[in-house]
This record gives C-alpha cells, structure tokens and sequence, in this order.
C-alpha cells in the first residue's frame, strides 16, 4: 500500500490536498481502493475537489499502465471522499488537532487488557497517545499500536467543524424570490 501511497499523494499535494487515508475495501463485485483527503485549511474535500483528483490520479495510473507499469494489476473501483466529520485519525497530527472530541480506538495489542479505548482525546506527545477512556480511564498507547481510530459523532464536533462553504447559496435563494414573485 505504501508504493500506491506515494503515487497518489503528489497528485493531491499538486492539488493542495493531503491525503488522510489511503486503502483497498473489498467489495461485492471488486476491490474498492478508496482515497481520503482533505484541505488543510477546512478539513474537507467539495465534490469538484474529489472529481479534479480522481482525474489526476487515474490519468497517473492510465499511464504508468500503457508504460508496463500497472500499479493496481486487477479490476478495482476509485473511490475518492473527503473523511467527513466523524473521520478516521491516521496521522499524529490527527490526534493533535481533535484533542477534546471523543474517539473510538481500536488497539492491535491490549492496553489494561482492553483492545477498544472510547473517550475524549487528550492528544498525542512523539508517538504516546493519551485518552480519557469512559471506563478505565487515562490510557495510553503508542501510535503504531492502533489498528483503527475516528472521532465520534457528537454535538460537540459538530460544532467545532469549518461548515461546507455556503458560496452561491445566496444566488439560489434570490433566484427562488424572483421566480416566486414572477408567479
């Protein structure tokens, strides 16, 4: 995955994303290889986001391929989405700059014989993650020992997330006036 990876993240740094997470989902009919990024200034990827880097990227795949060169040899589907609000924690800095939102972290090897911490975040120092953990309390864990992690829909994050830009909305709302009165 990682030789996948670094094809794909100076596509989306050309394009002023970072990539968030980066990995094949197997499917019904075929492998899905989905790819989250976002804009480092909102945390969020717009459609036209997604569609201009799933363009960069399949036309960088589309040509390593008539090179001899296929990167994904089998029939697979891209899938390319922003994390959403209850996103995946993949990188440090992840778990920096969601400190105070609660989590759900899945462990490869047990801390305090839990393979499973949920609670508020209380960040990471180097690789030492610490959470609030709503039954065993303060844990901790190394970066490299977690399986899985996302924040946990609450009141709290949604809150704290940069809404979606509302650009344009005015425009529809005063067409919407116009033909009304127009009746």
């Amino acid at each position: 995955m990682t030789a996948i990876m670094n094809l794909i993240e100076p596509e989306a740094e050309a394009l002023g994303f970072e990539l968030v997470r980066v990995q094949f989902v197997s499917g019904a009919d075929e492998p899905t290889l989905q790819i989250m990024a976002e804009r480092p200034e909102t945390g969020q990827l717009g459609i036209d986001d997604c569609a201009a880097l799933s363009r960069r990227i399949s036309e960088k795949f589309d040509v390593l391929e008539e090179e001899g060169r296929d990167p994904i040899e089998d029939a697979y589907r891209l899938e390319v989405s922003s994390p959403g609000i209850d996103r995946p924690l993949t990188r440090a800095k992840d778990y920096a700059n969601w400190a105070g939102h609660e989590a759900r972290i899945n462990l490869i090897d047990a801390v305090s014989g839990k393979k499973q911490l949920r609670g508020l975040l209380d960040g990471i120092e180097g690789e030492i993650i610490a959470i609030d953990d709503r039954k065993a309390g303060r844990q901790t864990t190394t970066l490299d020992n977690v399986h899985s992690a996302k924040l946990i829909l609450t009141d709290a994050l949604i809150a704290a997330t940069i809404p979606v830009s509302a650009d344009g909305a005015d425009e529809i709302e005063e067409d919407t006036l116009n033909e009304e009165q127009e009746d």
